[in-house]
């Protein structure tokens, strides 16, 4: 098999509050582009900043209504006892969504291409100074804290200025500083009366563990404790892999709501295009960050991997309902991988995330 191209390549100057923020050239951009005589691809068109030293001053004054940036890391899915290889996917897709054709249903002008979070030095000094694998989670648990700080203060940054951000992860993790940065910027700038917002997941597991440290398995419970998300629902958890505490705790809170897989699937009692129309109704009262974890997808690379789940047609349907029925906080797409720590790969993964990417952005332009 042909070996997977997944270093991250770029090594921008760091800013004060995000140290860990790698940001981009058109060089860095032109690098990963496959030009082609009389045609015209993504990465000739999307924008970058303008200026490097005044992050915010540069994502403001761009007329790009979508941020895109990475966080390829997997502390998250590791503190949750997963498998490691979320931090593999960033390049492979940013390979793919640049090398997609400019034309009349994507330009790619509407984008602007940030960069990146890397989060390798904190990967290193976890790896060469914890001992034993309790000491090692705790570790993660703990590190994800950075992330979190970071990540918060990016999507507050590109939200308060109404852009809306969609992030490549990277662990489910990423979805607390998401929501929590959004809500703030949202508010700031004045497209919702208080820092909250909703959030819809097409996911087979609920994030939504107990407050036993920072880990991917309880984004939302620590997102919705501090007061940053209001509604939440889920649409195809998987019995299977529901705790019963978390059950208990979900059914008795009027504002999380979800559809299990099994009740599309197996027994029928809706269509799959009828659960989203259900979240994004339950969800509608203000803006609402999309989630889509790939473990979700059946046979795609993951740290929790399922052989039975929904069909890649199904993720790219629900992209483009929710962004054209909801109204977008943020995209957030996670926990997929192009090699795992096991040893497994997948070159794919890559491009059926560009395929997300691009509907969403079409799907927001057809409903303008």
């Amino acid at each position: 098999m042909e070996k997977l191209e997944t270093k991250v390549p770029f090594s921008e100057p760091k800013l004060n509050d995000m140290q860990h923020l790698k940001l981009y050239s058109k060089q860095d951009v032109l690098s990963l582009t496959k030009l082609r005589r009389f045609e015209t691809k993504l990465g000739e068109r999307v924008q970058v900043l303008h200026d490097i030293t005044d992050l915010e001053g540069s994502i403001a004054s761009s007329n790009a209504k979508y941020v895109l940036f990475g966080i390829p890391e997997d502390l998250g899915a590791k503190g949750n006892y997963g498998l490691g290889g979320a931090d593999t996917l960033w390049i492979p897709f940013l390979q793919s969504l640049l090398n997609v054709q400019s034309n009349d249903f994507f330009d790619g002008g509407e984008l602007l291409l940030l960069g990146h979070f890397d989060f390798g030095d904190i990967q290193y000094l976890i790896d060469t100074t914890a001992r034993g694998e309790e000491e090692k989670i705790e570790a993660y648990r703990h590190a994800i804290r950075t992330i979190d700080d970071e990540v918060e203060r990016l999507s507050k940054i590109i939200t308060e200025v109404k852009k809306i951000p969609i992030v490549i992860g990277g662990g489910h993790n990423n979805s607390y500083p998401l929501i929590k940065g959004s809500a703030k910027g949202w508010h700031k700038a004045g497209m919702i009366p208080l820092a909250q917002i909703n959030c819809i997941n097409l996911d087979a597991h609920a994030d939504y563990r107990p407050l036993e440290g920072r880990h991917s398995g309880n984004a939302f419970r620590y997102a919705e404790e501090d007061g940053y998300l209001q509604k939440y629902c889920i649409i195809g958890l998987h019995e299977n892999y529901l705790p019963q505490n978390v059950w208990v705790d979900m059914v008795n809170n009027p504002f999380i709501d979800c559809i299990t897989f099994e009740d599309i699937f197996v027994h029928e009692k809706r269509t799959f295009l009828q659960a989203v129309a259900h979240a994004t109704g339950f969800t509608e009262d203000t803006l609402s960050g999309i989630d889509i974890d790939l473990d979700g997808i059946q046979n795609t690379l993951s740290s929790a991997m399922t052989p039975v789940g929904f069909h890649p047609i199904h993720a790219r349907q629900y992209i483009s309902f929710a962004a054209s029925d909801a109204k977008p906080a943020y995209l957030h797409i996670c926990e997929g991988a192009t090699r795992l720590s096991d040893g497994r790969t997948d070159s794919t993964s890559g491009k059926l995330i560009s395929y997300l990417v691009s509907d969403f952005i079409k799907a927001q332009a057809n409903n303008r």
